[in-house]
């Protein structure tokens, strides 16, 4: 097939097969979490944190079933947003594009903004200051920016050489740690309560969270009646996998001490096997995958904001381009002070805690986007990837958020709730303002 036999309606070129997108799914999952996070779940369920990686896969397992279908189904380009679009309507899109951009970019971008200074600390022990720490985060920010502003393109981030960077040091350590696990540190001697499994759960999630936005370019997917199914299968398949064996190799390590290193716990393991080198190795392994995501995000994220307030459902300033070199350098700026703010919060949990909420959201509704085209437009046709029992995985995975979603505190409900009441207003306004100036037109 030629190039021109492969474009979209958008006119875009059918290019990601099943193991580009298989990578771009693990790009953008690893990031902070896996290295920060075997010390919180710890803390919370010791050895038994198996039972919450266990639980999060299935419910992963569940909500990818219907990315898969519904993925195949609607195949242009916006992943989550375009499906629930579909579904749903105008209303319901607003409303997922604002918590996709700021309830999940922003807050997991800061939370990791925070991970990625907890992870240095060890090495600089002067990031523990405040003046240190603000002048790191406005030095790595504005060396972001300005990278962005001039027209740094999505190839510069070298996937592949990303990939091996952030892959190798955790290859190594979960190869080696197997040898060096006390299988004493793993009994679990007391099984925890559902409430702390369904907090440590909720946690967890942030771990997993990304691989949708692997679907943003869903009218660049070839084939994607194959390659979707296939490639969220192997991607999620892969890092679950990775990640249990590292929640154990450091439970086996490090034991009870586990949970008194929320901050840097797989640096703290690699020392423990392999001596201060190790510790290095970890953080810089650990600083690149973060960079390397943050820098993604950079990149695309403020490309929505941009998108949105051309078309007027954010501030129009937003929507400013640079006169030489034709960026939307307002919306980057104005992303990268979001992430920046929130990051200088110094608490990782909290955020991971909330893009994790926001992120169960859009999932929710992909799923009820699910069921709905199932209801509208019956089953998928032949070359449409279906999933086995009609509505029953897509039930399945609503509940099971639902429950997810229930483990939030109330703090944590009134953060969500205050910024999907946020987005109404803005999109209220703004259909009236639209409203106002097509009668006038009339």
């Amino acid at each position: 097939m030629n190039g021109t036999e492969n474009k979209t309606d958008e006119g875009l070129l059918r290019a990601i097969g099943t193991r580009a997108l298989g990578t771009n799914i693990f790009n953008l999952v690893v990031g902070a979490g896996i290295f920060a996070l075997p010390g919180v779940v710890a803390a919370k369920l010791g050895p038994a944190a198996i039972i919450a990686y266990i639980i999060c896969a299935v419910a992963i397992s569940l909500i990818f079933l219907c990315y898969a279908e519904i993925g195949t189904r609607i195949t242009r380009s916006g992943g989550s947003y375009a499906y629930i679009e579909e579904a749903f309507g105008p209303f319901a899109g607003f409303i997922v594009s604002m918590l996709l951009w700021f309830g999940w970019a922003v807050l997991s971008d800061a939370a990791m903004t925070v991970a990625m200074i907890n992870f240095i600390t060890p090495v600089v022990p002067e990031l523990e200051q405040w003046p240190y720490r603000i002048l790191f985060i406005a030095l790595l920010f504005t060396f972001m920016v300005t990278l962005n502003v001039i027209g740094v393109k999505s190839g510069v981030r070298l996937y592949v050489v990303n990939t091996i960077a952030k892959f190798l040091p955790l290859a190594l350590l979960l190869i080696v740690g197997l040898f060096h696990i006390n299988f004493d540190n793993l009994v679990i001697r007391e099984w925890p309560d559902l409430a702390s499994i369904g907090a440590t759960t909720l946690i967890l999630i942030f771990a997993f969270g990304g691989a949708e936005s692997a679907l943003n370019a869903s009218g660049e997917i070839e084939n994607p009646e194959k390659t979707v199914p296939r490639g969220i299968f192997i991607g999620i398949s892969f890092i679950f996998v990775l990640y249990l064996g590292l929640q154990t190799v450091a439970q086996g390590v490090l034991g009870p001490e586990l949970a008194n290193n929320t901050d840097a716990p797989l640096a703290i393991t690699a020392r423990e096997i392999f001596g201060d080198w190790g510790l290095k190795l970890i953080v810089v392994g650990s600083t690149l995958s973060i960079f390397s995501c943050l820098c993604g995000d950079m990149l695309a994220t403020p490309r929505v904001i941009f998108a949105a307030a051309r078309d007027g459902t954010l501030p129009k300033i937003l929507a400013r381009v640079h006169p030489k070199y034709k960026t939307p350098y307002a919306a980057i700026i104005f992303y990268a002070a979001a992430v920046a703010g929130l990051g200088l919060s110094g608490t990782f949990k909290p955020l991971a805690v909330m893009a994790s909420g926001s992120i169960l959201i859009v999932y929710l509704g992909v799923c009820l986007a699910t069921i709905k085209l199932r209801m509208r437009d019956g089953i998928p046709a032949a070359n449409e990837f279906k999933m086995p029992g009609k509505l029953i995985i897509p039930i399945l995975a609503c509940a099971v958020i639902g429950w997810m979603l229930w483990q939030l505190t109330l703090e944590e409900a009134k953060g969500l709730i205050i910024l999907i009441a946020i987005s109404v207003f803005i999109y209220l306004v703004q259909t009236k303002l639209i409203n106002k100036a097509i009668s006038h037109k009339d």
